[in-house]
């Protein structure tokens, strides 16, 4: 009976000892969702209290919108470039002459730019604003593969090979183009580069060399004079309407040369006009050599090429530049 009681005792307790573990894990389990209840109304009270904002909208970008940003503005000096990028010009106009209908489209075009700084009002006054312009040549071949240089610092142009400045006409890819260069290999993508369709080669420069074009107006006889004086005579000589004795009698007339400095200043201008003529004899030349030597296809092709000028179109946030335009 005793040993039989003890087995009794102990089943007793282990049953008790059962149901205080299991009451012992509901309580915990209650406690646990009570936790996860009250951390998910905190957490939507938090969300709740989140202020709601409107959803930003983006516009997506055009094909060709950043084509006139690929046409370099060469003949701007490098501390008005910023300047030039300093608005959201708008060229749908250039875009929109490769598309259907357009007068470039379907057509091999090369494109260079430049910039034209002018007065033109803008947020009620007026401001000098380098407005860059695009020139789009309709040609079967580059222009040219020369340029000119010309400033106010150069007695005469010189003409100058595209590759001596590091520059060349380069094909321009539209962006729906990129997006499936991307997935080309490498290899691929070096041959793709040189086999673009000529419908969307959209060449790039900024000034070329037109053999043809230069005969249709006279040599300049016109050179910059920077005599070097403390501080330096400045001027223009015109050697088919200025006589050198009245030209430096009227500067020191100005007070804008010393009187003994006149025959030195006379010597220099005669060097600058001896070396204005030769290089117009050299430029007229070359010129005429090059026509010479050209086929007449090649011939044909200069005197057949169009050319098209595109200003930024008129928008609410850019200068207006429709009174500023210059034609070709």
């Amino acid at each position: 009976m005793r040993k039989g009681a003890k087995r009794k005792g102990a089943a007793a307790a282990a049953a008790a000892a059962a149901k205080a573990s299991s009451s012992s894990q509901e309580n915990h389990k209650e406690e646990d969702e009570q936790q996860k209840t009250s951390k998910a109304h905190r957490a939507k009270r938090v969300k709740a209290s989140k202020p709601e904002t409107e959803p930003e909208y983006f516009e997506d970008q055009r094909n060709m919108e950043d084509l006139w940003k690929e046409v370099f503005p060469v003949g701007t000096e490098w501390d008005q470039l910023d300047s030039v990028y300093q608005f959201k010009w708008n060229f749908s106009n250039l875009e929109d002459a490769f598309e259907e209908g357009g007068v470039l489209y379907g057509k091999k075009v090369y494109l260079f730019g430049c910039t034209e700084p002018q007065l033109v009002p803008y947020e009620n006054k007026n401001k000098i604003v380098c407005i860059p312009v695009v020139v789009a040549v309709v040609s079967p071949f580059p222009p040219s593969d020369k340029i000119g240089i010309k400033s106010v610092q150069r007695e005469v142009e010189e003409i100058v090979p595209m590759k001596e400045m590091k520059m060349d006409w380069v094909p321009y890819i539209p962006l729906e183009k990129r997006s499936a260069l991307r997935h080309l290999k490498v290899d691929r993508l070096k041959k793709f580069e040189y086999c673009l369709p000529s419908s969307w080669h959209r060449y790039i420069l900024t000034d070329f060399y037109q053999p043809f074009k230069e005969d249709e107006f006279e040599q300049s006889t016109v050179v910059q004079i920077m005599f070097p004086v403390e501080p330096p005579v400045v001027c223009e000589f015109d050697w088919e309407f200025d006589e050198v004795d009245e030209f430096t009698d009227k500067l020191v007339e100005e007070e804008a040369l010393a009187e003994d400095q006149k025959d030195a200043f006379k010597d220099f201008v005669k060097e600058k006009v001896r070396e204005a003529k030769k290089a117009n004899r050299e430029a007229k030349e070359a010129r005429r050599k090059a026509i010479e030597e050209m086929s007449e296809e090649t011939k044909a092709a200069f005197e057949s090429m169009r050319f098209y000028k595109f200003y930024p179109v008129k928008t609410p946030d850019t200068p207006d530049v429709s009174n500023v335009k210059v034609k070709l």
